[in-house]
């Protein structure tokens, strides 16, 4: 079963949130694990490519931003994708940046929500928490 974690940001700046994206990214592949980056909003994704590209000084984490209308196939092998699309099966780890719960959750080891203080951020961060609460899913909360 997917274990579900939620990281709570005690900062409102969407640029905060997606450092702290870059961070578990970072630590994701440090560990061997291929991350799949999803959010319907291009532009979001767009940002956060950007920022993965200047993260670090001294380090780099090899990823991709996908175009939207790209189907995944065998080559899309970086050890991190950014993607409006629907994932393959050969990714370990899930970070959620969009709004609803996207359907193909499942198919991950773990799915990581990263939720800031952003109000309309922090209300759909509570219904997707009720969302996987509801299905019986297991839950970890670590506050940032």
């Amino acid at each position: 079963m997917t274990r579900v974690d939620f990281y709570v940001l005690s900062d409102a700046s969407e640029a905060v949130r997606l450092e702290l994206v870059c961070k578990l990214a970072e630590k994701a592949c440090g560990q061997g694990k291929k991350v799949f980056i999803y959010s319907q909003e291009s532009q979001l994704l767009q940002q956060l490519d950007e920022q993965l590209w200047d993260f670090r000084a001294m380090s780099f984490i090899a990823h991709r931003l996908l175009p939207d209308a790209h189907t995944l196939s065998s080559e899309d092998d970086d050890p991190v994708l950014l993607s409006t699309a629907i994932p393959g099966n050969d990714r370990n780890l899930l970070v959620n940046l969009d709004t609803q719960v996207p359907a193909f959750f499942s198919r991950f080891e773990r799915t990581l929500e990263v939720v800031n203080k952003d109000p309309e951020v922090q209300e759909e961060g509570r219904n997707r928490y009720r969302f996987y609460q509801q299905r019986g899913y297991p839950l970890h909360h670590h506050n940032v």
